[in-house]
C-alpha cells in the first residue's frame, strides 16, 4: 500500500517538460497575452450576466458581486503568475501540479480544467451561433429549424453555425499561434471599444433612483436561491465567477511566450485588471439605466437597454461586436484547451498521438480532438445543464494552484529557477486564495457540484485503467 501511494505522488522532473516543450515556438508577447486574456475573460458574460445576476440575486449591488469575484480571481491570479514565471510549461495547472505534488494530483487538476475547455468551447460556439442568428434574422436570413439549434432543442438536429465557427477557429489556430494572435489583437480592440461606447452612451440614460436601495432587503427566490442582502451578493459571486476564469488560458500557453519570466505575470495580471474595470463599469451603467427587475429573464440586457433608451443603431453595433467578442473567446479557449490536451499526450496520460507536433511544431492532433468534442457538445447535444461545470472544474484547479505555492517556494532557486514575480504577502495570501476559491465553489448550485463529481469519477476510472500504466514517468522508473 505504501508503494501505491508513493507511485501516486511521483513527481515529474521539470527538466523533462522544459525539454519536451522546447520545440514549441516562443512567439507570444505581453501584448498578445493581454489580448488573449481580455478576449477570453471579457466574452459572452459581459453582455448577459450583469443584468441576469442583478435581477435574480444582487439588485444594483451586482457590481459588488463582480468586485468580490474579481478579488478572489485576483488572489488566484497572483499564484498563477508565480507558477507560470517559475514553470513556463504547456498545460498550466496540470503540468505545475505534476511537478510539485505528483502525477495523480496533476491528473486531478488537469482533468478538472479539461472539463472547462471542452464545455466552454461548446458553450461559446452555441452562444455565438444564437447571437449571429439574431442579427441575421431581421435581414431576412434564417436557417431551417433543423440546422439552427442543438439536437432536441426547438426542433433542432444540429447547430450549423456552431459547427462552422469551431471549424473556422481550428483552421486559424492550425496555421500558427502568431497568426491567431494577430487576429485576436485586432478583434479585442474592437470589442473593448464597443463596451466603452455602451458605457458612455448609457451614462446619459442613468437615473439615480434606480440605484436605491443599492443592496435590496434579503428574500428567498422561488427556486430557493438568495436575493438581496449579503446572501444575494454571495449568490451573485458564484454565478459571475465564470466570467473570470479566462486567465488560465494565458497560463496554458506559457511555453510559447517570449521571456516568460516577465511576460506571464504581466499578461495574467494585466488582462484581469482590464476585465475587472470593464465588468464593474458595465454593471453600474446597466442597473442605472433601468430598474434591475427589468432585466429578469432577459438574454440580451445590454442591447435591450440601449434600444429602450432610444439608441437602436448603437445597440445593433454593440451586439454585432458581441458576436466578434465571442469569436475572440473561442480562439482563447481552443488555443489553451489544445495545449492542455497536448500536455496529457506528451506525458502518456492519454494516447501519445495527442502529444505529437506537426512539421511546424504545432499540436494540431490535440487541436483536432478538441474541435471534434466541441462540435459534438455544442452542435448536437443540449449543453445548458453542464454550463456551471465550467466554473466547478476551474475552481478545483484554482485551489490546487493556490495551495501549491507552499510546495513551490522551497524549490525555487534549487531545481526550479527563481521567478521574477512572487506572490505577495506570503505565507498568508496563498491561504486566502484557497479559501476564496473554495467559498465560490461551495456557492455553486447542487447540480454543478454533482456533475463535477461525475466528471471526477470518470477521470479516476480513466487514470487507473490507462494513465497510470502508460505514463512516461512510470516507464522511466522501470528503465
Amino acid at each position: 500500500m505504501g508503494k501505491f501511494f508513493e507511485r501516486l505522488a511521483l513527481k515529474e522532473d521539470p527538466k523533462v517538460y522544459q525539454d519536451k516543450d522546447s520545440h514549441l515556438k516562443q512567439v507570444l508577447t505581453v501584448k498578445d497575452f493581454i489580448a488573449l486574456g481580455v478576449g477570453t475573460i471579457v466574452s459572452t458574460s459581459i453582455f448577459t450576466l450583469p443584468g441576469v445576476v442583478a435581477a435574480q440575486h444582487a439588485g444594483p449591488a451586482v457590481a459588488l458581486s463582480f468586485l468580490a469575484a474579481a478579488i478572489v480571481a485576483g488572489l488566484v491570479a497572483f499564484a498563477y503568475a508565480e507558477m507560470a514565471s517559475a514553470m513556463p510549461f504547456a498545460g498550466s495547472a496540470y503540468s505545475w501540479i505534476n511537478v510539485i505534488f505528483g502525477e495523480f494530483f496533476g491528473w486531478i487538476a488537469g482533468w478538472a480544467l479539461l472539463a472547462e475547455y471542452f464545455i466552454a468551447v461548446a458553450f461559446v460556439a452555441s452562444g455565438l451561433s444564437a447571437n449571429l442568428q439574431g442579427l441575421l434574422s431581421p435581414l431576412g436570413f434564417t436557417l431551417p429549424k433543423s440546422l439552427s439549434a442543438a439536437f432536441g432543442t426547438n426542433g433542432g438536429v444540429i447547430d450549423l453555425f456552431a459547427v462552422l465557427v469551431v471549424v473556422l477557429v481550428a483552421f486559424l489556430l492550425s496555421r500558427g499561434v502568431s497568426e491567431a494572435a494577430r487576429v485576436e489583437n485586432i478583434l479585442v480592440v474592437l470589442k473593448v471599444l464597443a463596451i466603452l461606447i455602451f458605457v458612455f452612451v448609457g451614462l446619459s440614460a442613468i437615473k439615480a433612483a434606480n440605484y436605491s436601495p443599492f443592496i435590496p432587503a434579503y428574500r428567498q427566490n422561488a427556486d430557493g436561491s438568495a436575493f438581496g442582502g449579503w446572501q444575494g451578493i454571495y449568490a451573485g459571486v458564484s454565478s459571475i465567477f465564470l466570467s473570470y476564469i479566462g486567465f488560465d488560458s494565458i497560463a496554458a500557453n506559457s511555453a510559447e511566450a517570449k521571456d516568460p519570466q516577465k511576460t506571464m505575470p504581466r499578461g495574467i495580471l494585466g488582462s484581469l485588471v482590464i476585465a475587472v474595470i470593464l465588468f464593474v463599469s458595465v454593471s453600474l451603467v446597466l442597473v442605472g439605466m433601468f430598474k434591475y427587475s427589468a432585466y429578469a429573464n432577459n438574454a440580451e440586457p445590454v442591447g435591450w437597454a440601449l434600444r429602450e433608451s432610444g439608441h437602436g443603431m448603437i445597440a445593433t453595433v454593440v451586439q454585432s461586436v458581441a458576436v466578434v467578442g465571442m469569436f475572440t473567446a473561442l480562439i482563447g479557449m481552443m488555443l489553451a484547451g489544445s495545449r492542455l490536451l497536448y500536455s496529457f499526450g506528451r506525458d502518456g496520460m492519454l494516447p501519445k498521438w495527442l502529444g505529437k507536433l506537426n512539421q511546424n511544431n504545432l499540436p494540431n492532433h490535440a487541436l483536432l480532438v478538441l474541435s471534434i468534442v466541441g462540435v459534438v457538445l455544442g452542435a448536437i447535444f443540449p449543453f445548458s445543464f453542464l454550463a456551471q461545470l465550467v466554473s466547478a472544474g476551474t475552481l478545483i484547479a484554482f485551489m490546487f494552484v493556490s495551495i501549491g505555492i507552499y510546495a513551490l517556494r522551497p524549490r525555487e532557486g534549487k531545481d526550479l529557477p527563481l521567478p521574477s514575480f512572487k506572490m505577495p504577502l506570503y505565507p498568508v495570501m496563498p491561504t486566502l486564495a484557497f479559501i476564496g476559491a473554495f467559498l465560490v465553489f461551495w456557492g455553486l448550485d447542487k447540480d454543478a457540484k454533482l456533475y463535477a463529481l461525475f466528471w471526477f469519477i470518470f477521470g479516476m476510472i480513466l487514470y487507473f485503467s490507462y494513465g497510470i500504466r502508460h505514463s512516461y514517468l512510470a516507464k522511466s522508473l522501470k528503465k
